[in-house]
């Protein structure tokens, strides 16, 4: 299966590719350095990809970038680019891309542990992970073509919390996280949130 993932430069990002890399084609996209450029802010960055990679079995969202800060500290900016970025940027993901993926083929979209237990400092962070999953949940009822749509909510990172220095525990390493994406994309779910 051609399975085009974006965020593919980020921890997670370069487990999915390591895991499912192996049985699959998977198409690197990322804002980053990858083979495939794309800002998932953009809506026309995220089009032209879709135009550039054309029919895929499966897209994966590993990517998304949102302010962590004090509630009374978070700008009307920051939760400007929180939406704009992980928010909408994944949602437009889904929007955009049930024309480039085959039928039956799925999407899978990336909210995180915040969502479910938010902390001091996630106030954007928890209210976008929170409409990731309540749009997944939505946009999997009106899917074309059997097209499945689920979203993967990782808790903590083993690796970010290492290289933070926080205690590892409640942490899970990218390569047992990336499972829960390979079980999106291999299986038969949708309208799911995946928690690894």
């Amino acid at each position: 299966m051609r399975i085009l993932l974006i965020g593919a430069t980020g921890t997670i990002g370069k487990a999915i590719a390591a895991t499912l890399g192996r049985r699959h084609e998977v198409l690197l996209a990322s804002r980053q350095q990858a083979p495939l450029h794309v800002d998932i802010a953009d809506p026309a960055s995220i089009r032209g990809l879709y135009a550039k990679v054309g029919k895929v079995g499966a897209v994966i969202s590993a990517a998304g970038q949102a302010r962590f800060k004090p509630l009374d500290e978070l700008s009307d900016a920051d939760f400007r680019f929180s939406l704009d970025n992980k928010l909408m940027g994944q949602v437009n993901l889904v929007r955009y891309g049930f024309a480039s993926v085959a039928d039956s083929g799925s999407i899978t979209i990336t909210s995180g542990i915040l969502a479910q237990q938010p902390s001091r400092g996630s106030g954007a962070i928890s209210l976008v992970n929170a409409g990731l999953e309540g749009f997944a949940r939505a946009a999997a009822l009106e899917a074309p073509r059997g097209i499945r749509i689920n979203v993967v909510s990782p808790p903590w990172l083993t690796e970010t919390l290492q290289a933070l220095g926080m205690p590892l525990q409640g942490g899970l390493p990218a390569a047992t996280v990336a499972q829960a994406y390979v079980r999106s994309v291999e299986g038969t779910e949708t309208g799911q949130v995946i928690s690894p």
